[in-house]
């Protein structure tokens, strides 16, 4: 069966749980059949969303979201929140009276599926979906850890 943390019964809404039919070629003891899909755009599905056993109605990958729209890169500049992350986008806006460029960023909310473990400074790919709450409209589709590409958290550093 799934992970029960929330007082409430979590389930898949297009699995079927209480099949008589014994699960032939299916992983014994782990529970009946898992939903899942894949997202398009080509970005793979992740290993931990079809094995898994978590439940997220929000996941691109195992609930009953899709993606369209934008797909954006930045990097995760808080983690604090429950399956919810900040990204830092980073941009140079052109002054055209002093005819220079000004540092310039902007904060996105996007959620995280429990398939991903994403950490403060990791670089992250988003895409758009429909508004999952007040300020999320974005969902994380792939992350790339901070050490493989020799980035931190500071974007702008002096060299």
């Amino acid at each position: 069966m799934a992970e029960q943390t929330e007082k409430a019964f979590l389930k898949q809404p297009k699995v079927f749980l209480c099949s008589k039919k014994s699960s032939k070629g299916k992983r014994p003891g782990k529970g009946g059949n898992r939903f899942w899909k894949s997202v398009g755009l080509g970005f793979k599905t992740p290993r931990d969303a079809i094995e898994g056993t978590y439940i997220d109605k929000k996941c691109p990958f195992t609930g009953d979201v899709s993606i369209r729209g934008r797909v954006i890169a930045g990097i995760c500049h808080s983690a604090k929140m429950n399956r919810t992350i900040i990204l830092r986008r980073n941009y140079l806006h052109y002054v055209k009276k002093y005819q220079r460029y000004e540092k310039r960023h902007s904060n996105i909310a996007a959620h995280v599926s429990p398939c991903f473990r994403v950490k403060e400074g990791d670089h992250v790919i988003i895409g758009q979906c429909r508004p999952l709450s007040k300020t999320v409209r974005f969902n994380v589709l792939r992350v790339i850890p901070a050490g493989s590409t020799g980035g931190g958290k500071k974007a702008f550093s002096a060299v």
